[in-house]
């Protein structure tokens, strides 16, 4: 186990820095010191900071127009610049790895190679124009062949240990431009692209999708009513239908507009996804197919959910509005029922009761509503909900989740719940990347949780695997966690 570890900044003013390390299990969190004589890595942007793989005492850094060639001795660093020369000096300098021999190759954002002689701060042989565009990835193979990923021409290039070109291959431009690349098994590479997603293969064989994510802010998000599957939405256009077994997606589609939020019919053969701009669309789950496209309004759908018994549909949108309509052939076929007016700002959440008489919204100012979604109309008679048993638990404030809210809290802290299937379990996501999990009802106050850290979260759903066990899936920023609840 390595003694030091090393982070890169952008900053000008942080520059390198360089970490000791006593191995214990903590890992980051158990940096114990910094160098005793820290050095300022350079004015510039710093983009790659790495170890020499068999000289622990060597560490090269590089960005902005420069490389850094760097020794440690008695806990000291000093630094060699790069020197280009005859050489156009490059704009940035993306990637390095390091060759058997001892040789550095830099890639950069002119599209060239650069080999550093071992132990030298001189360029020894030069690829130019190695890549249309930048190089972001390189990978010494272990038969002493090199692996180089352009991003503009997503392709990948095999060089030779001459440094000739002996074979390359495109990435399909769907899984968008190379990021990194890294060797497996046998002839197996990795490549990481710039829209989330991994892939596997080779060079000879062609490579195949390993792991698909969203590429923007993911907002919607909703667990199949019978199956170990759920539905992910959001910025990027992308509807991901995906298996909770194999954590792979089932199916995509990308549509016309950013998506806001997503719901299953019943029979879970339909699939309702609401979007920025007051389209709404049913997709049909098994063929991922368009069924019909609905407008209402020109805000934001941020909640669409069919009712238990499949008869109605509620549409909540940003104009304070919730849209009813009626529902047949499984969620085939809508007509509109009417619309609930009474919140005076938009809609955030909504449950229904588990007989489908009634829904309960939430909205941005903090109100609490119920509704008749037969005649449209607000029960004011507030009584008559005490006793009402809820199909769902999404709604962040009402009396059954009264206890997550801290003491002082911001009304926006929480941005979505989600009751478990047995009603035994709330999972909760909020603003400082963190789920709690609580007991079920949470009725009183200040409750203590149990944690776990993600990103910022939006939504929160639970759903099941194969074994049974239920799974709490948060939609954040960028990803989808999947823990386990602590047993």
């Amino acid at each position: 186990m390595g003694k030091w570890v090393r982070t890169a900044q952008p900053s000008q003013l942080c520059g390198e820095l360089l970490w000791g390390w006593d191995g214990s299990p903590g890992g980051c969190e158990m940096f114990i010191r910094s160098l005793p004589h820290p050095t300022k890595c350079s004015n510039e942007a710093v983009l790659v900071a790495t170890f020499h793989p068999t000289d622990p005492s060597l560490l090269i850094t590089c960005g902005k127009s420069h490389v850094y060639f760097w020794t440690l001795e008695g806990g000291s660093l000093s630094k060699r610049q790069g020197l280009f020369e005859k050489h156009e000096k490059p704009k940035y300098v993306l990637c390095v790895t390091f060759l058997e021999g001892g040789d550095v190759v830099t890639g950069d954002s002119g599209g060239n190679l650069y080999v550093w002689g071992k132990g030298g701060n001189r360029i020894t042989q030069a690829v130019l124009g190695a890549h249309d565009g930048g190089v972001f990835g390189l990978c010494a193979l272990r038969d002493g062949t090199l692996v180089s990923g352009g991003g503009r021409d997503r392709r990948l290039v095999l060089w030779g240990s001459d440094y000739s070109k002996l074979q390359e291959v495109e990435v399909p431009e769907d899984f968008g431009p190379v990021r990194t690349v890294a060797e497996g098994r046998g002839d197996t590479l990795y490549v990481g692209t710039t829209r989330n997603s991994i892939l596997q293969g080779s060079l000879h064989t062609g490579f195949s999708l390993l792991v698909q994510g969203h590429v923007e802010e993911l907002w919607g998000l909703a667990t199949h009513p019978t199956r170990a599957q759920f539905v992910t939405c959001g910025q990027d256009k992308l509807v991901h239908l995906w298996s909770s077994e194999s954590h792979q997606p089932l199916w995509s589609r990308l549509i016309e507009d950013p998506a806001r939020s997503a719901g299953f019919h019943p029979s879970g053969s339909v699939l309702a996804v609401g979007t920025v701009t007051g389209r709404w669309l049913l997709l049909d789950t098994e063929t991922h197919d368009l069924v019909a496209i609905h407008t209402d309004g020109n805000e934001q759908i941020s909640v669409v959910s069919f009712s238990p018994d499949g008869a109605y549909l509620a549409v909540g949108s940003h104009d304070n509005l919730v849209y009813v309509y009626t529902v047949d052939q499984g969620g085939r076929k809508v007509s509109r029922l009417g619309k609930c007016s009474g919140h005076s700002s938009f809609i955030t959440h909504l449950d229904w009761a588990q007989d489908s008489s009634c829904f309960v919204t939430n909205s941005g100012d903090y109100e609490i509503l119920y509704w008749d979604p037969a005649t449209c109309r607000q029960i004011t008679n507030a009584d008559t909900m005490r006793n009402v048993e809820w199909d769902t638990a999404t709604c962040v404030l009402g009396f059954g989740v009264f206890g997550i809210w801290s003491e002082g809290a911001d009304g926006t802290d929480i941005n979505a719940v989600a009751r478990s299937h047995d009603g035994k379990l709330l999972a909760s996501a909020d603003d400082f990347g963190k789920v709690h999990l609580f007991s079920y009802p949470c009725c009183q106050p200040r409750v203590s949780p149990s944690g776990f850290h993600g990103a910022w979260g939006s939504k929160q759903s639970w759903g099941e695997d194969s074994a049974g066990s239920e799974l709490p899936r948060m939609a954040s920023e960028f990803a989808i966690l999947l823990p386990q609840p602590p047993m």
